[in-house]
């Protein structure tokens, strides 16, 4: 597993994804086999880093990471814990509230990393912000920052953070460049500001293109190993798939230790 430190902070370039994982708009504790074997199967393969949010399955999905936790016998100290707040929540008494709950269903006494959700412009980012760093005063989180910002946004954000933002986590992946665009990861790369990328194999659907492929073939790696190194080879960008099948986890998971060549970066940059 490749590291990428920032801050003096050191998280796995390859974490885990827990959207969809419980359900989907609401819980589906009718497979609660199912999402806690995907867990422990993570855990044991050796993920360490794992993002969750209250909305995933209406707070399931982090009732479940608690839980897998907690059976597996994992150091808490060990691991590093995202969750997220969601845009109704965003008021500084909601803020609290919802970070209490996380709290909760998570079974932890802190939070490593706590992110707005999604931004709205129904409630004051300063107000929002008020509450994510009296958070960070109590201890009950160690780290914040936000996701789906823009760049206006970022900076706004950056500036009412008392401590350090350490990240956006944004949509990225070989095809969706959106964020590069926009200016955002630039932005990241000399501010010291993780980029997170979810979706990175936009759900599994990625166009196998022939020039993923071939890069792929050369490696002896899958398409999708490959598109998830291509991200990681980049400064400051992190990424956090999912899958529920164990041999597809530890395909994830080892696409940390893939090289690519300067010309293959430059490549599949260019799809």
């Amino acid at each position: 597993m490749r590291y990428e430190t920032i801050r003096n902070i050191t998280l796995p370039r390859i974490g885990f994804g827990t959207w969809k994982l419980g359900g989907a708009s609401g819980p589906d504790p009718s497979q609660e086999g199912r999402w806690l074997a995907a867990l422990r199967s993570a855990l044991e393969l050796g993920y360490t880093h794992f993002d969750t949010s209250e909305k995933y399955a209406d707070g399931y999905a982090e009732e479940l990471l608690g839980r897998a936790i907690r059976e597996a016998g994992s150091a808490r100290e060990d691991l590093f814990i995202t969750s997220k707040v969601w845009p109704n929540h965003l008021r500084f008494d909601d803020v609290l509230k919802a970070c209490a709950g996380s709290l909760r269903r998570l079974n932890t006494e802190y939070l490593d990393l706590y992110l707005i959700h999604w931004p709205t412009e129904l409630v004051p980012l300063k107000e929002t912000f008020r509450a994510l760093n009296r958070l960070v005063s109590e201890g009950k989180v160690r780290h914040i920052g936000v996701s789906n910002f823009t760049l206006r946004l970022l900076k706004q954000a950056q500036n009412l953070a008392e401590t350090p933002l350490l990240t956006n986590q944004v949509p990225y992946s070989v095809y969706e460049r959106t964020y590069v665009k926009n200016g955002v990861l630039a932005y990241c790369q000399q501010n010291d500001i993780l980029l997170t990328a979810y979706s990175p194999v936009e759900g599994g659907r990625l166009r196998l293109k022939q020039a993923l492929q071939s890069v792929a073939d050369r490696l002896h790696a899958t398409p999708y190993q490959v598109a998830l190194a291509w991200l990681i080879a980049q400064p400051c960008v992190i990424t956090i798939p999912m899958s529920l099948d164990p041999k597809h986890q530890a395909e994830n998971l080892a696409a940390a230790d893939l090289t690519l060549s300067p010309s293959d970066i430059e490549q599949l940059y260019l799809l």
